[in-house]
């Protein structure tokens, strides 16, 4: 890519998802857009008894959403639409402010896909996409499972065809399995009829549009067999048809600080969900990908979800997998995609009153299946231990507790996490062998580079959660010293950072040792933390003079500066012999 094609593109961030336009694609992307829409249209409408909204609302999320991010997103690969967890966090958030399918709780859901939008283009203003790495991986395994685990229970009702009773998905759960006796016989061979052929056509080929099949050949079988007044199903009713209609959603403004958290909760989700996806698919193809430019994507993606009476949406692991396991490569895919919503809004919709409730129920139950990742979970347990506990708790407090206090679990427990990790990070003390190279060894005293020479290794950057554990370690090298040591250096290759608290405690750490008689040095300092040690004074209280440029310098410097004839390296052999090690 030529100097002025960047500059274009940083000038004018729209259309990367599109452009260039590689003409012998055009009909693999159409192909691919096709199947988007054969799988991804029951899916949506299944999302809207997740959300609690009527079922063209579906519908609206792979129209203007879509299109919006094709113009404004940077990946060329995501799929923006309904999605099961943010789906999910919105019912949660909203239950009790608003009855479920009423305008006002419609209303609701715009306002809360335009506050999460709000968020992400704050986020793009400042920076903020490093946050989708602070939600771990494993605890998002944990979060999607519980979310899957919560919309399949609550399906139950739906595909026996019963009211379920209660308020939370466990309740509504037990409320089923009491009415198993009274359940309508013709909704639950429905229901099954239509899981068969769902994982019958994913088990033959995962292109066969297995639940497209379902929902046009249950809707024939409804009105050919008149299945509501015949055998009592219940049925949809008539769908709304034609364009959404576009403007604010109708909420006053004293009911936005209620939707906050919520807010917030679908932020992160789409944050974390998003990015991974889209740098998942860049990384596949080798290509230039701007996580904060998706940010303004997706943000007016929501906007236009919020301004056509819709509800929140969010970048799509599966359906963005099933446009590139179609051929799709760019954005055209999913406009393609968006002119068959389009036409099934204006010419299609009639029919879908006939749907039965209970293949909306089983295609949604299976969605919750699908989330439910046995895989994901086993092999966590498998390499971590730690991580699992963490992941099982999660998906613990989502079924039990709710989705909203999940994800924000998720994000708390995915920040202490990080930070355990780096409050004890690697460290180790550096000793030379023959050949030239540094080999780490475990903090002790014994290993010393030179008689009355340590080499410290901090494998982190330097900030106020890991710094009394440096100054600690560093304590300890010196104090159980013999002979005493003369000269003690910070090798710093791998910090990173300092910030105030780290600054200080090298303050006093300088003066600990200036008390005892020994000299700090630092080696292999980064140009952007030398700046910060400029900035905090230490590079004047050490000494200019006493930073080096690596270690074959500091060991030279130290033998001339005790006159020392050099001595032998310590060999593999002794260097081994007192703990494990890795070379440097």
């Amino acid at each position: 890519m030529s100097k002025e094609r960047k500059k274009v593109r940083r000038r004018l961030p729209v259309f990367q998802g599109i452009l260039p336009i590689k003409r012998q694609y055009i009909p693999t992307e159409i192909i691919a857009g096709i199947t988007l829409a054969a799988l991804g249209i029951p899916e949506v409408m299944g999302y809207t008894k997740i959300a609690g909204t009527p079922i063209i609302t579906g519908l609206y999320t792979l129209l203007l959403p879509v299109l919006v991010f094709a113009i404004f997103g940077a990946s060329r690969h995501l799929v923006v639409g309904a999605d099961s967890a943010t789906a999910a966090i919105m019912a949660a958030g909203l239950a009790g402010l608003a009855t479920q399918d009423t305008p006002q709780y419609v209303a609701l859901a715009g306002a809360l896909a335009i506050m999460a939008a709000v968020f992400l283009i704050i986020a793009r203003l400042i920076r903020l996409a490093f946050l989708a790495n602070f939600l771990a991986k494993s605890v998002l395994i944990g979060f999607l499972t519980g979310v899957g685990i919560q919309v399949a229970l609550g399906q139950v009702g739906g595909m026996l065809g019963v009211q379920t009773q209660g308020s939370g998905t466990l309740q509504k759960f037990a409320s089923a399995l009491q009415q198993i006796p009274q359940a309508n016989i013709a909704s639950v061979i429905i229901s099954l009829v239509v899981i068969v052929i769902i994982i019958g056509a994913s088990m033959i080929n995962k292109r066969i549009p297995g639940a497209l099949i379902a929902v046009v050949g249950m809707i024939i079988a409804s009105y050919a067999f008149n299945f509501h007044t015949n055998y009592g199903v219940e049925i949809l009713g008539p769908v709304p048809s034609g364009l959404p209609k576009l403007g604010l959603p109708d909420v006053q403004l004293n009911e936005l600080p209620q939707l906050l958290t919520t807010a917030l909760s679908i932020f992160f989700v789409i944050l974390a969900q998003s990015a991974a996806t889209s740098r998942a698919y860049a990384l596949r193809y080798s290509e230039d990908f701007d996580e904060n430019v998706d940010l303004i994507g997706l943000g007016l993606a929501n906007i236009a979800a919020g301004l056509s009476g819709t509800f929140v949406v969010n970048g799509s692991p599966t359906k963005t997998e099933i446009v590139d396991s179609s051929g799709g490569r760019s954005q055209i895919a999913q406009i393609t995609t968006a002119v068959i919503v389009l036409i099934v809004l204006l010419f299609l919709t009639a029919p879908l009153a006939y749907m039965p409730s209970a293949v909306l129920a089983a295609v949604v139950f299976l969605i919750g299946v699908r989330l439910v990742d046995v895989k994901g979970m086993s092999r966590i347990f498998r390499l971590s231990s730690v991580e699992f506990v963490v992941a099982a708790i999660t998906a613990v407090v989502v079924v039990f507790v709710g989705v909203e206090q999940g994800i924000v679990l998720a994000i708390v427990l995915s920040i202490i996490d990080h930070l355990r990790h780096s409050y004890k990070p690697f460290d180790a003390v550096m000793v030379p062998l023959p050949s030239g190279r540094w080999k780490t060894m475990t903090v002790e005293p014994r290993n010393e580079a030179a008689p009355g020479l340590v080499v410290y290794l901090f494998g982190s950057g330097l900030y106020y959660a890991n710094a009394i554990c440096f100054s600690q370690e560093i304590l300890k090298l010196v104090e159980g010293a013999e002979p005493k040591i003369n000269w003690f250096v910070l090798e710093a290759a791998a910090i990173t950072n300092i910030d105030f608290t780290g600054a200080d405690t090298i303050q006093q750490v300088h003066q600990i040792l200036q008390k005892k008689g020994v000299t700090l040095l630092l080696s292999n300092v980064a140009d952007n933390v030398q700046k910060q040690l400029d900035h905090y004074g230490l590079t004047a209280l050490i000494g200019k003079e006493r930073f080096y440029d690596n270690l074959a310098e500091v060991l030279e410097a130290y033998q001339k500066e005790t006159n020392r004839t050099p001595e032998e390296p310590a060999s593999e052999e002794n260097t081994t012999s007192s703990a494990p090690s890795n070379e440097a």
